[in-house]
């Protein structure tokens, strides 16, 4: 579907559906979206609209990596949203200008339709240009990150504390998919937060020099959602961490008391092996009170060494 959005020179909204109707001396803006397009729909992005063929290129390849690059008489922006239903990554695609603004994506965008909606029941449309769109664009697309950050850090926070109730097997799993999942945020996060330093170091943007402050917010809400994002991969290898020095520890305790046990029956297994020879001559074999004779020291010996296993802390 292809829809068209503008704004002539006399602030009077306008909408269409085909761009060959554009009154291009007459606009002061106009936006042309993209939403789910077809074979023959994508075809117009090289005519009638002349866009760069690696542009298109770009935009008929899915999944290509945040950036910006710039062409004769526009520039060209690939972006990457966060779907939290599904909880993946959805490229769009902006092709910008003072003039003009054309938004490309094959799944349907919440942040776009949100900016749509918003001029479309406008009273204020003087105040709206290309740059302004593109950061409202921008920032719903870099807001919605948050509650795919703050998800995963009350996952990790549940995961946390259930740890000592989890097998390790199961606990394991849980944090090497959340830390995937940190891991591929980070590979959107960071080359976006290069891609909106570039802009606000760029001297052929205009337009966005214009608002320049609204950017440098932009910006700052990256830095911030890098922080949390390696915060949470710290804590995932924490909470790891303390799990297997936790299973560790307990193994060891297991071994420490087993240890105990082996020690405290060796002596005793020594006198059973002993007396359990059947040697024809054994004197204490046939005396009257060798059998209780020997229970009794073996009981001697397994208490006192109990005992002293006890006042030693062996069993804390």
């Amino acid at each position: 579907m292809i829809r068209i959005i503008g704004v002539t020179k006399e602030n009077k909204l306008i909408k269409l559906s085909n761009i060959d109707d554009i009154p291009s001396a007459n606009m002061k803006w106009y936006w042309i979206d993209f939403d789910r397009p077809s074979e023959d729909e994508v075809s117009k992005l090289r005519t009638p609209l002349q866009y760069h063929p690696l542009a298109i290129e770009d935009c008929i390849h899915k999944l290509q990596r945040p950036k910006l690059d710039y062409y004769e008489d526009h520039s060209f922006f690939v972006i990457q949203s966060i779907a939290h239903k599904h909880l993946k990554k959805e490229e769009i695609n902006i092709f910008l200008s003072e003039r003009f603004i054309t938004t490309f994506h094959y799944s349907k965008s919440e942040e776009i339709n949100k900016v749509w909606t918003t001029i479309e029941s406008s009273q204020k449309l003087k105040q709206y240009d290309t740059a302004l769109i593109f950061y409202q664009i921008l920032d719903n697309i870099v807001d919605n990150y948050f509650p795919y950050i703050y998800k995963i850090e009350d996952r990790l926070n549940d995961i946390e504390n259930h740890s000592k109730h989890e097998t390790m097997e199961k606990l394991l799993d849980s944090l090497y998919k959340t830390r995937h999942e940190l891991l591929s945020l980070w590979h959107t996060i960071s080359p976006m937060t290069d891609l909106v330093y570039r802009m606000l170091n760029s001297h052929r943007l205009e337009g966005i020099h214009k608002r320049l402050a609204y950017f440098s917010d932009i910006h700052d809400h990256l830095l911030k959602l890098s922080v949390l994002v390696e915060a949470n991969r710290e804590l995932t290898a924490d909470i790891r961490d303390s799990y297997i020095s936790l299973n560790s520890y307990q193994m060891n305790r297991v071994m420490k008391i087993l240890t105990v046990f082996t020690t405290i029956f060796m002596p005793l297994t020594f006198i059973v092996g002993v007396y359990g020879m059947n040697f024809k001559y054994m004197p204490e074999l046939s005396w009257k009170y060798g059998y209780i004779t020997c229970l009794f020291v073996m009981f001697i010996i397994g208490a006192g060494m109990t005992y002293w296993f006890i006042k030693k802390g062996w069993f804390k």
